[in-house]
C-alpha cells in the first residue's frame, strides 16, 4: 500500500457542516499529493492527485500565485487538518482561516475552498468523483465490522468483570460485610436480563446514526486502532512473497545445515491466505537447479524428496 493512501486509512472520520450539507471527510497530505474522502451517509466520493495535477489545478485556479506543488500542499494542509480535527468546535470566537462549501455537479462533489497565500487569495477546488466499491469496503465496511465486533469484545469483557465483582461482594457478605449505604446497594448481574432491557430501553437511542455526528465524535480512537490492527494484519498475511524451505534429515547436523543451504528455495506467490499444500501459480527456484512450476506444492514437496533428500522431508518455515 502507498504511502499517501496508507496514510489515508489511518485518518479517521471528521463531522463536517458546511452551510446545508453534513458531510463525514477524512484527507491525507503529503508531499507527493493528497487524498479525500467525502460521504454524505448516502455516497462517497474520491480524489486523489500527484504533484502533476496540484501543480495544474493551481495554475488554472491561482493564476497570480507561483510556487512549487509542496506548498500549494502544505497550505492545503493546514487549512483542512485543523477543520477536520476541531469541525466541532468552530465558533465566532475562533474563525477558520478559510471558507468552505460543496456542490454536487452530476455524479461528482466538488468542496471549495477559499482562504490565502502570501497575501493573496487562494482557491482551491477538490474535484471529487464516486468512490469505487473497494474503497469504500477498505474505510467503511471492513472497519466498521471490526469496530463492532471490538466493541462486541468489550462488552463480554464487561460482563465477565462484573460477574467477578459479583462474587466479591458475595464474598464480603459471607464474611458478615455490611453495606453502610442502602442506596449503593445493587442487584447481582445478569446478562441476559441487561441485553433484553438495553434492546427495548437503549438501543434506538445508541444506533440512531443520525447526520453520523456521534460515530465521527465518539468512535475515532477506535475507528483508527482497528484500521491499524487491519494493516497489520494484512502486512502479516501477504509477508515478503517469499518463503523458506529445508530439509529436516536424521542426518547429522553438520549435514542438515548443509541440506537447508543446498535446499533452500524461494517461491512467489500470487494469492494470500493458501496452505503449503494450495499455493497457486509459484515458481519455484533452489541452488543450483532450475525454475519448477508448479501448483501444487504437495507434488513439488515429493520431486524434491525424490531426487534431492533420499529419506528427508520439507518443513515450511514462513519468512515474515
Amino acid at each position: 500500500m502507498e504511502e499517501l493512501e496508507q496514510g489515508l486509512l489511518m485518518q479517521p472520520w471528521a463531522w463536517l457542516q458546511l452551510a446545508e450539507n453534513a458531510l463525514l471527510a477524512k484527507a491525507s497530505i503529503t508531499k507527493q499529493g493528497y487524498a479525500l474522502l467525502i460521504s454524505d451517509l448516502q455516497q462517497v466520493w474520491h480524489e486523489q492527485a500527484d504533484t502533476l495535477v496540484v501543480s495544474q489545478r493551481a495554475k488554472e485556479l491561482n493564476k497570480r500565485l507561483t510556487a512549487p506543488p509542496s506548498a500549494f500542499l502544505h497550505h492545503l494542509e493546514e487549512l483542512l487538518l485543523p477543520l477536520f480535527k476541531d469541525s466541532a468546535h468552530q465558533d465566532a470566537a475562533h474563525p477558520s482561516k478559510a471558507t468552505f462549501s460543496c456542490d454536487h455537479i452530476a455524479e461528482a462533489l466538488v468542496l471549495r475552498v477559499r482562504s490565502e497565500l502570501s497575501g493573496l487569495p487562494f482557491n482551491w477546488h477538490f474535484h471529487c468523483i464516486p468512490a469505487s466499491s473497494s474503497l469504500v469496503s477498505q474505510h467503511l465496511i471492513r472497519p466498521l465490522i471490526g469496530v463492532s465486533l471490538a466493541l462486541q469484545c468489550h462488552g463480554r469483557e464487561l460482563a465477565a468483570l462484573l460477574r467477578m465483582k459479583d462474587l466479591e461482594i458475595q464474598g464480603y457478605q459471607e464474611s458478615g460485610a455490611v453495606l453502610s449505604r442502602s442506596r449503593l446497594k445493587t442487584e447481582p448481574f445478569e446478562e441476559n436480563s441487561f441485553l433484553e432491557q438495553f434492546m427495548v430501553e437503549k438501543l434506538p437511542e445508541a444506533c440512531s446514526v443520525r447526520d453520523g455526528r456521534p460515530f465521527a465524535m465518539n468512535l475515532q480512537s477506535l475507528y483508527v486502532a482497528v484500521t491499524k490492527q487491519q494493516i497489520q494484519a494484512g502486512q502479516k498475511r501477504q509477508g515478503s512473497g517469499c518463503f523458506r524451505y529445508y530439509a529436516e534429515t536424521s542426518a547429522g547436523k553438520g549435514q542438515e545445515e548443509e541440506a537447508k543451504r543446498t535446499l533452500q528455495l524461494t517461491c512467489h506467490v500470487s494469492a494470500t491466505e493458501k496452505g503449503a499444500e494450495q499455493l497457486p501459480s509459484i515458481v519455484w527456484k533452489g541452488a543450483g537447479m532450475a525454475e519448477h512450476p508448479s501448483k501444487d506444492g504437495a507434488a513439488f514437496r515429493g520431486h524434491l524428496n525424490g531426487n534431492f533428500l533420499s529419506g528427508g522431508s520439507l518443513a515450511l518455515a514462513p519468512t515474515l
